[in-house]
């Protein structure tokens, strides 16, 4: 499978603060890669990094042509989107109009296309469809996050970057939000899943990278990390014999 994005040699600052030193990753077409971590290893400065948040130096390559030079608003052109830890919905706006904002971007396309990319969503996210004239504000923390998730797919992403999808939620809301990540293949849409629920992030993805302050520390497909002695005892829980708890 192809590369759909290449980072080589990224390099984040704070100031004088670098926080992250050289990171290089892949995702191929159609793939989840998550990158687990402990708080403060940077997962969250790479996604700003790769949407041109936040500055850097070093490679990002999308389909093999660099993107460093383009705006947040070009790179969400060329297909990256991006669903932030905080989800940053409009609270006194309904489900509805939420999720036609997710299509500003792509405006020009006129009416029955936005029509037909809010129907995909309504079918992929029912709940959101039975709530569509409640205030965003008004839902659950799943309900956000689904909400969150639709908005971005009427954007027609070619790469999803999510950013802590699961924070703040029980745990059977996590495995449903995971559930509905690990679907989103069917669209042919590549994930960039930045996860502190590495049990959960792990069962999902295809690929993963360990980020440790700054640096990639380890990088596998996700059933080996999930094997490895040193992931499952400082990141799933498991003692060193690999034995669940």
């Amino acid at each position: 499978m192809s590369k759909l994005l290449e980072l080589s040699d990224l390099h984040v600052a704070y100031g004088k603060v670098e926080a992250l030193h050289g990171v290089s990753l892949a995702i191929e077409r159609g793939t989840i890669v998550t990158v687990i971590g402990p708080n403060g290893a940077g997962k969250s400065t790479l996604l700003g990094a790769i949407m041109g948040l936040l500055p850097s130096r070093g490679e990002i390559r999308l389909d093999g042509q660099s993107i460093a030079r383009l705006t947040a608003e070009e790179r969400v052109g060329a297909g990256l989107c991006l669903v932030p830890e905080r989800r940053e919905l409009f609270a006194a706006m309904s489900v509805a109009d939420n999720i036609d904002l997710g299509a500003f971007a792509r405006r020009r396309e006129g009416r029955s296309a936005h029509a037909a990319a809010r129907e995909e969503v309504y079918r992929r996210f029912p709940r959101l469809e039975a709530r569509r004239q409640q205030y965003a504000g008004t839902l659950s923390g799943g309900e956000r996050q689904m909400l969150a998730l639709g908005r971005a797919l009427m954007a027609k992403p070619r790469l999803l970057l999510l950013d802590e999808p699961s924070l703040g939620l029980a745990p059977l809301v996590v495995r449903e939000i995971l559930s509905i990540i690990a679907r989103l293949r069917e669209t042919g849409v590549a994930i960039l899943l930045v996860e502190q629920n590495a049990h959960a992030a792990l069962q999902v993805a295809d690929y993963g990278y360990v980020l440790e302050t700054g640096d990639v520390a380890m990088e596998a497909e996700s059933a080996a990390l999930a094997r490895d002695p040193r992931v499952a005892a400082t990141y799933l829980g498991q003692r060193q014999s690999g034995v669940s708890p």
